[in-house]
């Protein structure tokens, strides 16, 4: 079954080689992938160009002009552009372990959504990890990680869960199966069936959002944040507005509470843009 990975990305060249070097040391192969660019310079462009031929990755570059962050609005042109009937979600700060696809693939059903994890690494070790660290598997094994300034905590212990003892974590632990925007998959059919990310939503939720209305139209929700890893890059976060996440949890509970299903500001807004 050939999927599409998908992941928004905004003037971070650095990191998004590192990601996508790791996608072509995926143990699934069958997929493409489709960078939903919020506006990047030519740097971003270069540098996709330049690893599409060395990697032979099968990429498509979307993008738009550069009007403050408008995440959900990139992410609904770039979900249009998917050939594909399933999508996995990630970020373009977000480097795949090897099994990452694999994994996703392994638990796909009709009628479901998947969440995964995702490891926050600290900015010392987001700037050491190399093509080869990545291309040999080499970053994504534990003990190079914590020798490497990765810090022991019990939210970074659930790497460590592998097989059957994975696969039991994922139904008893009491994390919310909310959609993880960095580490999610889901078909592309439901998602066009409640019109997409909400595009008056910014920084601080829209995944979540996303995943609310999923369920509320009665999609399933699973986990697999104890088999399906990413290795998250560190970062500034500029664009962080208290008072943009609060207006997004208002939405999200508000949707939740009362059941909602679609939203009025998704691809309907594209289709009035063209």
């Amino acid at each position: 079954m050939k999927i599409t990975v998908l992941f928004t990305t905004y003037n971070s060249p650095l990191w998004l080689e590192k990601v996508l070097w790791g996608y072509s040391a995926q143990s699934y192969k069958d997929f493409d992938i489709v960078i939903a660019d919020d506006g990047s310079t030519q740097e971003t462009k270069q540098l996709i160009d330049r690893v599409r031929e060395e990697s032979k990755l099968d990429i498509k570059h979307v993008w738009h002009e550069d009007n403050g962050f408008q995440k959900c609005e990139i992410l609904n042109k770039a979900i249009l552009q998917v050939e594909t009937q399933y999508i996995v979600f990630s970020d373009g700060d977000c480097v795949p372990h090897p099994e990452f696809l694999a994994e996703h693939v392994k638990n796909i059903k009709p009628n479901r959504f998947l969440t995964g994890s995702v490891i926050r690494l600290p900015m010392s070790t987001s700037e050491l990890i190399s093509k080869e660290d990545i291309l040999t598997g080499r970053c994504f094994d534990w003990d190079w990680l914590v020798s490497n300034e990765l810090p022991v905590t019990r939210k970074h212990l659930k790497y460590k869960a592998k097989g059957k003892w994975a696969d039991v974590l994922n139904i008893i632990t009491p994390a919310p199966k909310s959609f993880l925007g960095c580490n999610a998959s889901a078909w592309k059919q439901d998602i066009l069936d409640i019109n997409g990310f909400d595009q008056r939503m910014q920084y601080g939720g829209l995944d979540r959002e996303l995943g609310v209305r999923l369920r509320n139209k009665g999609v399933e929700a699973k986990n697999v944040r104890y088999n399906a890893h990413v290795l998250h890059l560190d970062h500034a976060r500029g664009y962080r507005d208290p008072e943009m996440v609060a207006k997004n949890k208002k939405l999200r509970v508000y949707n939740e509470k009362n059941k909602v299903k679609t939203t009025e500001h998704g691809f309907n807004l594209l289709a009035k843009e063209d």
